[in-house]
């Protein structure tokens, strides 16, 4: 990847967090500035990755893949931060998901050069503009998803128009009735495929492809559709080859958000295919981790597979740090945090708060809960003994990072006296 444009772009007191009076400077010599948090360096709310937890969270999931003899294609759409998608390539991803096809072109712009597209790609414009890239860069590895007969053949007449000299590869997505995209039963399933095959070689079929984290209900009834999902996958997977219907290569067999990948490792592991196998997880919250949604699913993913409790597991490394702004009635606290600042859906959780002279920032005491949002303040009830006062600065954890990533330009990546170390931009 080639990431100089970011290095080399500018950051002023415009940005989120930036202090005011700062004249423009490149973003990699932020670390030049010395901003610490604690010491009220930076303007509040300020969104933080800690370092050492992105790091321990890159260690633990390449050895949880090492063990699981699996491979990683993490979603770009968690971020949208090609700092982060290098981060991972050098961890030994062996591509970078992404949803839509303004992500492609993010992810293209900045050098990514193995995409698997989550989605149908559907638009004339969208066809278009991959087939381009894949005339125009040999090295372009690329992969979308097929769930209709319509979608085959708009893609096989684009592709033999373009005649870029190789197939477009497909994945054809097994979904569930009343979810999201996908294919309902086998036999829709083998007809796509079937399409897929009489199409080459402007089109190559290269796996089986589904996301499992859609069903609702009870832990167990949940754990129970994931299982029969995962079924639906490897069954799809076991008649296409029967029926000859995948391009040569290794049969990639990829599903595996956030929440059940040890689930989908397990059953993909014993897919029973008569061909090599590449099992791909898509996970995308792991680097940053979270301290609520996926906190929860991972206490779960231990208790499944207690080998994912060894290196000490995931932790979050997403921080939304705020200030006391007002205590106007003893039990209620005001901070500058809001919906514009991290997720509104639920409630973020204070998890430690610092004034000037403590040596180090403290547990935030039991009792003190988010209770509702508004733009720019976030209301917190707290106990009428809670030691917090008006300037005091507060963490707050995040839940479903997606939606706090997206809210912020950029992010500060700090050691763990809290230091501004550097920076990463997004692109949503």
């Amino acid at each position: 990847m080639n990431l100089d444009a970011i290095h080399a772009s500018l950051l002023d007191h415009r940005q989120k967090g930036i202090p005011g009076g700062t004249a423009p400077f490149r973003l990699d010599t932020i670390a030049a500035k010395g901003w610490n948090i604690l010491r009220e360096e930076m303007n509040f709310p300020v969104a933080v990755l800690k370092d050492s937890v992105l790091t321990h969270n890159s260690a633990w999931m390449r050895d949880f893949l090492a063990r699981s003899r699996a491979v990683i294609a993490p979603h770009g759409k968690t971020t949208m931060a090609p700092q982060l998608f290098q981060r991972q390539l050098d961890d030994g991803a062996w591509a970078i998901t992404l949803a839509t096809p303004q992500q492609i072109q993010v992810a293209r712009d900045f050098g990514v050069s193995r995409i698997v597209l989550a989605n149908q790609l559907i638009s004339r414009g969208a066809i278009d503009w991959v087939l381009g890239e894949l005339q125009r860069d040999p090295g372009f590895d690329f992969y979308c998803l097929v769930d209709s007969l319509e979608g085959v053949a708009a893609l096989a007449e684009a592709a033999r128009v373009a005649n870029i000299g190789r197939p477009l590869q497909v994945f054809l997505e097994g979904g569930s009735p009343g979810g999201r995209t996908g294919v309902r039963d086998i036999e829709t399933g083998l007809a796509i495929a079937r399409a897929v095959k009489a199409a080459s070689p402007f089109l190559a079929l290269r796996g089986v492809e589904g996301f499992e984290g859609l069903f609702g209900g009870t832990r167990a009834e949940v754990e129970a559709q994931v299982r029969s999902f995962l079924d639906l996958l490897v069954t799809l997977a076991q008649r296409c080859e029967t029926e000859d219907l995948f391009a040569p290569g290794d049969v990639i067999l990829t599903a595996g958000g956030s929440a059940f990948y040890d689930m989908v490792l397990a059953r993909f592991a014993h897919a029973g295919l008569h061909r090599p196998v590449m099992v791909l997880i898509r996970s995308g919250c792991y680097l940053s981790h979270d301290s609520a949604r996926y906190r929860r699913s991972f206490a779960d993913i231990v208790e499944r597979t207690p080998d994912a409790a060894q290196g000490g597991g995931l932790r979050s490394a997403i921080e939304v740090w705020a200030q006391v702004q007002s205590r106007p009635e003893p039990g209620k606290v005001l901070l500058t945090m809001g919906a514009r600042d991290t997720q509104s859906d639920t409630m973020p959780l204070p998890e430690t708060w610092f004034r000037t002279g403590m040596a180090a920032p403290q547990p935030v005491p039991q009792g003190h809960v988010c209770t509702g949002m508004n733009d720019q303040h976030t209301h917190m009830t707290v106990p009428p003994d809670s030691p917090l006062g008006v300037g005091d600065l507060v963490s707050f954890g995040v839940s479903h990072p997606c939606l706090t990533f997206d809210k912020w330009p950029h992010l500060y990546i700090v050691d763990d006296a809290y230091t501004v170390i550097s920076a990463i931009r997004t692109f949503f």
